[in-house]
């Protein structure tokens, strides 16, 4: 149906395995026992006791860069949840316009074959809206999917737009004056249709904005070559302590800073198809649900294609 492999869904299981977690660093983490074995290597069987250093230092060095991680990593989450804060408000809105359109009516224009067709067709477009505007951020093809929901002639009116869900917030804009035209509607019932769809525009274009917005490169840079030269310094201070012990000791302090980096990371692009990203195909299989329920004509979905009233979209 949709060519989207859902990421966010983990993050809705009680457990993550274990081979998923280390699978994200394995390689700097069998680069890290190697460096390690050597320190103890030299240290104990070469006898080569000049190379250690004060703990202190690296003590230092981890306190700075736990509370760098810790601002990373709040800054990465603030953009996750902002997303998905993004999302809610997309449900809402989905489920208020299709309310309106339900019920902001004339009296007996319910009976009118024409409009019974408008609201289906309507609705259905919002599904295909939200399915269109996931695949978009995610960088996959916004039209993939959506031939069940709308018809040929609305996928070739959107295949000459970038934006495709820009492009049905527009036909959704021409619906509701043609609504307004046929007096299905009238003009406060217009005024508000048009305010949903505006908060619809809204949350797409905050979408963007944080799809857009790339986290500073040299912060990131910076700080990646700090882990690094503190995972470097690690061995020579704690070599006298504990020996050969050290090796898995440095390994599993520099898995938790390489792991808490990774996770910010992954976190602040919440639209980029990975297992942390917002889970924006189940939020729009439930806008479906919904929408479909409330529509309370479930019949009409497994019908042939609607077909968009003559009138429309003429280009």
């Amino acid at each position: 149906m949709f060519g989207t492999k859902e990421g966010g869904n983990m993050l809705l299981k009680d457990k993550i395995p274990l081979g998923y977690v280390l699978g994200k660093v394995k390689y700097e983490l069998m680069l890290v026992v190697l460096y390690a074995s050597i320190v103890a290597l030299l240290f104990r069987t070469f006898n080569v006791k000049d190379i250690s250093i004060p703990i202190a230092v690296p003590t230092i060095m981890g306190t700075v860069i736990s509370l760098l991680l810790a601002f990373r990593s709040n800054q990465a989450y603030d953009r996750w949840w902002e997303a998905r804060n993004i999302w809610g408000a997309i449900v809402n809105d989905s489920r208020t316009l299709t309310r309106q359109v339900l019920s902001f009516a004339a009296e007996g224009v319910y009976q009118e074959e024409e409009f019974t067709h408008f609201r289906t067709a309507f609705v259905r477009r919002q599904i295909a809206w939200t399915y269109s505007l996931g695949q978009s951020l995610r960088k996959l093809n916004g039209t993939q999917g959506l031939d069940r929901l709308i018809g040929k002639r609305e996928l070739q009116q959107i295949a000459h737009y970038d934006n495709k869900p820009n492009a049905l917030l527009d036909m959704h804009g021409r619906d509701i004056a043609y609504a307004l035209q046929k007096g299905w509607i009238n003009a406060y019932q217009h005024v508000e249709l048009d305010r949903t769809l505006t908060r619809l525009c809204d949350n797409m274009g905050k979408c963007e904005r944080i799809k857009n917005t790339i986290f500073p490169v040299t912060y990131s840079l910076y700080l990646h070559f700090t882990i690094i030269f503190f995972i470097l310094l690690l061995p020579f201070s704690v070599i006298d302590f504990f020996g050969w012990m050290e090796v898995p000791l440095v390994t599993a302090i520099a898995a938790s800073f390489l792991l808490i980096e990774k996770m910010a990371i992954q976190l602040q692009d919440p639209f980029e198809n990975k297992p942390t990203d917002t889970p924006m195909t189940t939020i729009s299989r439930t806008i479906e649900k919904d929408l479909r329920q409330m529509l309370n004509d479930h019949a009409q979905f497994t019908e042939t294609e609607v077909q968009p009233i003559a009138s429309f979209y003429v280009l």
